[in-house]
């Protein structure tokens, strides 16, 4: 809103008035604005929660000090969500359509995770919602985004064209095409010609090759967005780990975004120049302001926990970030974290049924699974588990800031796959 206040005042040629056309300073205003909603209405939501007697329901997991968090608010992702909302909204294009899709990502999945959170709440369990139906959410979401990518006259690229030189063969420059199109491509790591078309895969189809691209485009976005919705859900285990992790994942993809929605930029990487795409930098601001800010008080030992209402939407929303730029193919790289947390649940799950079905008594790949607990526990703790490393069992403020290592470091090994070709 302030953004079109703006808009009116540059007509009028009101000093000032044109900071508002730089990317870079309602980015910087949207993150700053969006640290101070959460700190501020922060501390209230969480009082307002422990009145209501909103707390976490833990079981008995034999993890140090776990028993100690039973009570703790929960739903705190409400807090994420309104911090995130309110500078996108005044400081947001809220015509382009990529800001629209990421602002209806947010109170999609929001809805999803905070009625997940009330059942669990008001029936005093840990089953909430049926996953079934968090599926059908999450995919809804996946169709709507990928149908509206193939749908809307807004959402286009321009593919880059090397200039190699005859004599030599040495890329000169990069050039990109006069014309916006719509494309099924998307950018692979490590390749030299790194547009990969998903069309490609559909060239039997004949004629129809591009719509069967487009089909499968949106097939790959309806499991981008549930395996990363659901990866960064089973991250949230531990005091700051699923809010610390998710910062690091959303910077790398802000930056993405402002590299590919600037064709000079784009012209040096290599990459596809996404006209629009730009918009998002002040949305991906808002978002790692507001999880800051959440960190202050999530950070060990948490005052308040995000909840399915925080977890599952900032899942989704790095997925649909990530698909809306077209670096989708370098989730399971940028986010590998949260895809290791599912493969240890589904691993652990499939080899316990397997080994039960055999012997008659199910073993374990891990002693507790997702991954983070098993740090917690110690080896050799009477748990029949394949892997009992560590024998000690690691204090939670070490694993959590180990993992944020381990994500700064995916971070920039993402990036440099944009350059190593």
């Amino acid at each position: 809103m302030l953004y079109y206040l703006f808009d009116l005042l540059e007509e009028l040629n009101f000093p000032g008035a044109r900071l508002m056309d730089y990317i870079t300073f309602r980015s910087g205003a949207a993150l700053m604005l969006s640290l101070f909603i959460a700190l501020v209405i922060g501390r209230r939501i969480i009082d307002k929660l422990q009145l209501m007697q909103v707390g976490e329901i833990i079981r008995d997991l034999g993890l140090e000090g776990q028993m100690k968090k039973t009570g703790t608010p929960t739903m705190g992702g409400i807090i994420i969500i309104i911090s995130i909302l309110i500078p996108c909204l005044l400081l947001g294009n809220l015509g382009n359509i990529y800001m629209i899709l990421m602002l209806v990502a947010t109170v999609w999945l929001g809805s999803l995770g905070f009625l997940d959170d009330y059942m669990k709440i008001s029936r005093k369990d840990k089953e909430g919602l049926k996953g079934k139906f968090k599926i059908v959410g999450q995919v809804g979401l996946g169709l709507i985004v990928g149908l509206t990518m193939y749908l809307s006259p807004d959402i286009v690229i321009r593919e880059n064209r090397e200039v190699e030189n005859v004599v030599n063969h040495e890329i000169v420059e990069v050039t990109y095409e006069q014309e916006n199109i719509k494309a099924t491509q998307t950018t692979i790591p490590f390749v030299k010609n790194n547009n990969f078309d998903y069309a490609y895969l559909t060239r039997w189809m004949g004629d129809h090759a591009q719509t069967g691209g487009w089909i499968l485009f949106i097939i790959v976005t309806i499991l981008v967005v549930t395996a990363t919705s659901n990866g960064a859900n089973l991250t949230d285990g531990l005091d700051g780990l699923a809010t610390g992790t998710s910062a690091i994942i959303g910077t790398a993809l802000a930056i993405m975004a402002y590299l590919g929605g600037n064709i000079i930029y784009s012209s040096y990487l290599n990459i596809m120049y996404i006209p629009g795409s730009e918009e998002l930098v002040v949305y991906m601001a808002a978002f790692i302001g507001a999880l800051i800010g959440f960190l202050w008080y999530n950070a060990y030992p948490a005052q308040v926990f995000m909840g399915d209402t925080g977890s599952l939407t900032i899942g989704g929303i790095i997925a649909v970030f990530a698909i809306l730029i077209h670096k989708e193919l370098l989730i399971p790289l940028l986010c590998a974290i949260f895809f290791v947390e599912d493969l240890s649940v589904l691993t652990q799950v499939a080899y316990f049924k397997y080994t039960k079905r055999k012997s008659g008594t199910g073993k374990r790949v891990f002693k507790m699974t997702p991954l983070h607990h098993h740090f917690q526990k110690p080896g050799n703790s009477g748990i029949d588990a394949i892997i009992q490393a560590p024998l000690r069992a690691i204090p939670e403020s070490k694993i959590v800031t180990r993992f944020w290592i381990i994500g700064i470091f995916l971070a920039v090994i993402t990036f440099v796959t944009l350059k190593i070709r």
